[in-house]
């Protein structure tokens, strides 16, 4: 008999991010935060006292151990999820993790084998991903609407940093520590890699890329290409020295699709893409209207029933989580070569 209660979450770490995903899950009937941990227990205390979590533990450590919790969400800094999710799983949690997944394509790879080994689920936190705006474009692109993809773009940028690389925010963010996995990249552009992988349905073959870094040396805008072995070109962009914006235009023989692959829905609760049928410039776009909720309630209750059912999960496959790890390496490669970066083959 499927069990129908709510996932019990366990969250590492009290950092804002953490308090976002938590506020989204309140009400939830599918998915409910039962403990918060930090290595500072008096921050974990009042987090827990501010959101109503019944929990709170001075170490994730002891989150791990906490027998209530039968997942953990991680949103701590890029640079921890790989160690902290390999804990998790031989402590037999279920992990969802902040994006990016992880550093690199061995971490990975290492990751997605602990999981196995310990026989729990892992899997990347995008939100937008879970937004049935996406799910639409998910189904728009298995349904061969516009044709095959010919060339397509994804941008992500915000603006924490100004345009001569120096910090409007305290140096110490970890957006600006290139040993925590800072920069633009890691940041804003694993969405806009995430989308491109999503949309094509496969590995690049190689990529080529350019960076403009911070004063405190991680990269404030990076513009990459990427060939894909079908013969697709994509673009993608990420700033954090830029006006807010998040948008991706889809290209095919037969159509275009245009998004913002949004997170989360805005307060009138719905999103939009535009949809074009046909080739010729004369053929108008049509405008589709989607619900949409808040993204971290929707890709925990995702989750929630992947863990109960073994199913249900609409955010990012193994072998996607994989790839984009993989390409962002190669993009980060690039852009310090200067040269084209060749990815491994599936």
């Amino acid at each position: 008999m499927i069990d129908t209660a709510p996932v019990r979450y366990g969250i590492l770490g009290a950092a804002n991010i953490a308090r976002q995903f938590a506020r989204g899950l309140a009400g939830s009937t599918q998915a409910q935060v039962v403990c918060v941990g930090s290595r500072d227990a008096a921050k974990a205390r009042a987090f827990a006292a501010d959101l109503g979590i019944p929990r709170s533990h001075g170490s994730y450590e002891a989150v791990l151990a906490d027998p209530e919790v039968e997942a953990v969400y991680i949103p701590l800094p890029n640079d921890m999820h790989a160690e902290w999710a390999i804990k998790a799983a031989a402590a037999g949690k279920h992990i969802l993790s902040e994006k990016p997944l992880c550093m690199g394509g061995a971490e990975a790879v290492a990751m997605f084998a602990a999981a196995k080994a310990h026989t729990v689920h892992l899997r990347e936190a995008y939100p937008y991903m879970s937004q049935p705006q996406t799910l639409r474009v998910r189904e728009l692109m298995q349904a061969g609407a516009i044709g095959k993809i010919q060339t397509m773009s994804a941008a992500f940028g915000f603006s924490i940093v100004n345009a001569d690389g120096t910090p409007k925010v305290d140096p110490a963010n970890i957006r600006l520590v290139p040993a925590r996995g800072g920069g633009a990249l890691l940041d804003a552009g694993t969405y806009a890699m995430s989308f491109v992988r999503l949309a094509v349905g496969e590995r690049p073959a190689r990529v080529h890329a350019t960076a403009r870094n911070t004063t405190t040396g991680v990269d404030l805008m990076v513009a990459a290409t990427l060939e894909f072995p079908s013969g697709t070109l994509a673009q993608i962009s990420c700033s954090m020295s830029a006006s807010f914006h998040r948008h991706a235009t889809i290209v095919g023989d037969a159509g275009i699709i245009e998004t913002s692959y949004s997170n989360h829905a805005p307060a009138e609760g719905r999103l939009s893409l535009r949809l074009k049928h046909g080739i010729p410039n004369t053929v108008p776009f049509l405008t589709e209207e989607v619900d949409g909720a808040d993204g971290f309630r929707l890709e925990a209750e995702s989750f929630a029933r992947l863990v109960r059912t073994g199913t249900g999960w609409n955010g990012a496959t193994e072998a996607e989580s994989v790839d984009i790890a993989l390409a962002l390496a190669a993009i980060a490669h690039s852009a310090r070569s200067g040269g084209w970066v060749d990815l491994p083959s599936p």
